[in-house]
């Protein structure tokens, strides 16, 4: 079975992007964030194109802003929109959706950015992760929990940690949710694959950063242990982040049982031109 999870940035607006990607890469199931798109008009604008290619879809959306959804081709049942307990700011917004796919647990999540440390954002992200966390540790497994986390795991996945002084995605408390979220016996299946690799699934728009390979890592597949055994390969599909019109994310894919393409190694294709010197670089937003 092969497991995907794209942030795709307006679904409306990525659509002549994520078709054409689904005819290629073929998953079983996918995760989405960020559609931007209310329920009624998810259906309306991919309800039959999805239909077509075999996918039953869950969708919790809000115009605008936000929105997940799985799309599933190995049968989608236990339906269930957002995260039991979740703070809202100030009301519960469309940040996740579970179902079950072929006996396993998968939730679509994206998680809060967070804006600036220590501002009202980054508590409500951190009181969503704990919320999240309570949910998956309640069952059921085996479970995978995949999606545009916001955080950074480690100063490995970002391209430079000097850059990241003072940003959100990088604090140790978002660092510690989120290996608080792992302890409960989920496995960052890319990083455990490729322990060495330089990996990224997002590069802002701005200032070249995705050509100088300037990104960092905050989608990621957790999966609990029965399910990361089975993994046979974890891989970041960077070709989707190329060419006109793409999402600042590229999708993240997981084969479970067999690897169609092979293993065929953390990025496709390789990063154009990695930069290894710290403090060489600097994020387009600082001074």
């Amino acid at each position: 079975m092969r497991i995907a999870t794209w942030n795709v940035n307006s679904l409306k607006q990525r659509l002549p992007r994520v078709l054409p990607w689904l005819d290629e890469r073929q998953p079983d199931v996918v995760c989405l964030q960020e559609t931007k798109l209310a329920d009624d008009a998810f259906a309306e604008l991919l309800g039959d194109e999805l239909a077509n290619r075999g996918y039953a879809v869950a969708a919790h959306g809000e115009a605008t802003w936000n929105g997940v959804a799985i799309l599933s081709r190995a049968g989608l049942e236990d339906v269930v929109a957002g995260v039991a307990g979740a703070p809202g700011f100030p009301h519960p917004e469309a940040r996740a959706v579970s179902a079950t796919c072929d006996g396993i647990r998968v939730i679509s999540v994206y998680v809060p950015n967070g804006r600036v440390p220590d501002s009202e954002h980054y508590q409500y992200k951190l009181a969503w992760l704990a919320s999240l966390r309570e949910m998956v540790a309640a069952g059921p497994q085996p479970v995978i929990v995949c999606g545009d986390m916001n955080i950074a795991p480690t100063d490995a996945d970002v391209f430079d940690p000097d850059a990241y002084i003072g940003q959100t995605h990088v604090t140790p408390p978002e660092r510690a949710a989120l290996a608080e979220l792992e302890a409960i016996g989920l496995h960052d299946v890319v990083r455990d694959r490729w322990p060495n690799e330089r990996v990224f699934t997002y590069w802002d728009y701005r200032a070249g950063m995705f050509h100088q390979d300037l990104g960092m890592r905050i989608d990621l597949v957790l999966a609990s242990g029965a399910v990361a055994d089975r993994v046979r390969a974890a891989w970041v599909d960077r070709k989707a982040r190329k060419g006109s019109g793409p999402s600042d994310h590229a999708p993240v894919i997981v084969d479970l049982d067999e690897a169609p393409d092979g293993d065929i190694g953390p990025v496709v294709p390789p990063p154009s031109a990695p930069v290894i010197k710290r403090k060489s670089a600097k994020l387009p937003q600082s001074p």
